[in-house]
C-alpha cells in the first residue's frame, strides 16, 4: 500500500498529532522525513503537530541529552526546511527514571512536559470543530478556485471564438462580394436576374462559412487550446501565498479536467455553482464558528462550577479555616 498517503489521510482527519522520538533514535529514516518534509505539511495545519522527545531518562548524562537535543534539533530543521526549529517537548516518566540506574542527577534542572502533552491531548477533541470549520474554508476556497480557473478558461476560449467567427464571417462576406461582383461584370452572367446573381453570391459567402466553421476554426483552435493548457497558470490571479497554496492543490486536477472535457463547458452553469459554493461555504463555516464559540462558553462554564465546587468542599471540610483573620501590621 502507498504508506504516504495512508499517512497523509490520517494525518486529515487527525485533531492532533504526535510525533515521538527517543534518545537512542534521533535521527529519521526516510518515510519518516518525507512524511514530516511533505506529507504532513500538505494535509494538515503546525499548530496540529507536536515534536516530542520522549524518554530523556535514559540519557546516560546531561552532555549526552544535549548531544541528542541537537541532533534532533539539526535534522528537523533540515527536514522541515523552516528558519525557525519547532517547539520539541522532552518528556519521561518520573517511575521509570526512579527505577533505572545511572547518573540522574540532571533530570530535576528540566521541565518534565508530560502533563502539558497530557492537556494537550484532552484538549484535543475541543479543537475538532475548530478544525471542521479550517477544513470548510481551504476546501470551499480551493472548490472556488478551481470553478475560477474552469470560468477564466471558458471565458479566453470563448473570446478566441468570438474573434475566430466574425473573422469567418467577414472573409465570407468578402468572398460574397467578390463573387456578386464578379458575376456582374461577367459576360456570362450578364441576362441574369439580379435576385438570383445575389442568391449565388450568397450561396458561395455561406459555403464559405460553413467551410471556415468546419476546417479552418478546428485547425486555429488546436493550437490555442494547447497553448492555454501549456500557460495554465495564467488562467488565475496567485497574487498571495494563500492563493498560490490554492492553486498548487488544484492545479493537476484543472489540467485533468480540461484535457479530458476539451473545456466543453456551460458557462452559465459554472457561474452559477460559483456563486451557490462561495454562499454555502461562508455559511457553514459562520454557522460551525458559531458552535465553537457555544462550547468554549459552557466549557468556561463547567471550568468555573467545577471551581466553585472545589471551593465549597473545602470549606466542608476545613470551616474553622472561614473563621481566621489575618492582621498585618506591627505586631
Amino acid at each position: 500500500y502507498n504508506y504516504q498517503e495512508v499517512i497523509g489521510s490520517l494525518a486529515q482527519i487527525a485533531d492532533l498529532i504526535l510525533v515521538l522520538f527517543d534518545p537512542h533514535k534521533a535521527g529519521t529514516v526516510r518515510e519518516a522525513h518525507t512524511s514530516i518534509r511533505e506529507t504532513l505539511p500538505t494535509r494538515t495545519f503546525e499548530d496540529r503537530v507536536l515534536f516530542v522527545l520522549n524518554r530523556v531518562d535514559e540519557c546516560a548524562s546531561l552532555v549526552d541529552l544535549l548531544r541528542v537535543y541537537g541532533t534532533l534539533c539539526w535534522n528537523l530543521s533540515q527536514i522541515t526546511g523552516r528558519k525557525d526549529i519547532p517547539m520539541i517537548h522532552l518528556t519521561y516518566s518520573p517511575h521509570a527514571a526512579n527505577n533505572s540506574g545511572g547518573d540522574k542527577s540532571y533530570l530535576p534542572y528540566l521541565e518534565n512536559q508530560r502533563e502539558e502533552l497530557k492537556k494537550a491531548i484532552s484538549q484535543a477533541p475541543f479543537h475538532h470543530l475548530d478544525h471542521l470549520a479550517s477544513f470548510i474554508e481551504i476546501h470551499g476556497e480551493r472548490l472556488s478556485h478551481l470553478l475560477e480557473a474552469l470560468i477564466s478558461y471558458g471565458q479566453t476560449f470563448g473570446k478566441f471564438r468570438i474573434k475566430n467567427t466574425s473573422l469567418g464571417f467577414l472573409l465570407s462576406l468578402a468572398c460574397g462580394g467578390a463573387a456578386w461582383l464578379w458575376m456582374v461584370t461577367s459576360e456570362l452572367f450578364l441576362h441574369t436576374d439580379q435576385q438570383i446573381l445575389i442568391g449565388a453570391a450568397g450561396a458561395v459567402g455561406l459555403l464559405m462559412m460553413i467551410f471556415w466553421m468546419v476546417f479552418v476554426q478546428k485547425f486555429f483552435t488546436r493550437p490555442f487550446r494547447k497553448k492555454l493548457l501549456k500557460n495554465i497558470d495564467q488562467l488565475t490571479l496567485l497574487k498571495n501565498q494563500s492563493r498560490q497554496d490554492s492553486w498548487h492543490a488544484i492545479r493537476e486536477i484543472v489540467l485533468s479536467c480540461l484535457e479530458k472535457t476539451g473545456g466543453q463547458m456551460s458557462l452559465r452553469q459554472m457561474r452559477q455553482e460559483h456563486n451557490d459554493l462561495c454562499k454555502i461555504s461562508e455559511e457553514g463555516s459562520r454557522e460551525v464558528r458559531e458552535a465553537l464559540k457555544e462550547l468554549s462558553g459552557l466549557k468556561d462554564d463547567e471550568e468555573l462550577e467545577d471551581s466553585e465546587s472545589k471551593d465549597d468542599t473545602a470549606s466542608a471540610m476545613y470551616p474553622e479555616a472561614e473563621n481566621v483573620e489575618i492582621q498585618t501590621g506591627p505586631a
